[in-house]
């Protein structure tokens, strides 16, 4: 019984795999659309300057990019920790090997 344990151990990280892939594309959808949401209430505009946009000074654009930084890693490890939580619960199981994460 403790040998086919370890070999379901074993095929959860490939599995959860596919699993990861959708919960980080849909984070990463979310974590777009909060940004977008997050710079109108702070700039009051509707785009985001962007690194080659010309008439956006280098303050402006580095702000854009921390602030979009840090939501998507907010978001990301949100993301991630429920999908790994929620296979935990369903399988009794962790879905990484040794504790670890994508990084």
């Amino acid at each position: 019984m403790a040998k086919k344990s370890k070999k379901a151990k074993k095929k959860l990280p490939l599995a959860y795999k596919p699993i990861g892939f959708a919960l980080g594309w849909t984070g990463g959808t979310v974590a777009g659309m909060a940004f977008q949401k997050t710079w109108k209430v702070i700039r009051k505009e509707d785009n985001a300057p962007d690194a080659l946009d010309r008439d956006r000074g280098w303050g402006e654009i580095l702000l854009a990019a921390a602030i979009q930084g840090a939501i998507f890693a907010v978001v990301r490890s949100a993301v991630d920790r429920a999908g790994a939580k929620a296979i935990e619960r369903s399988t009794g199981t962790w879905p990484v090997p040794d504790n670890g994460g994508r990084d």
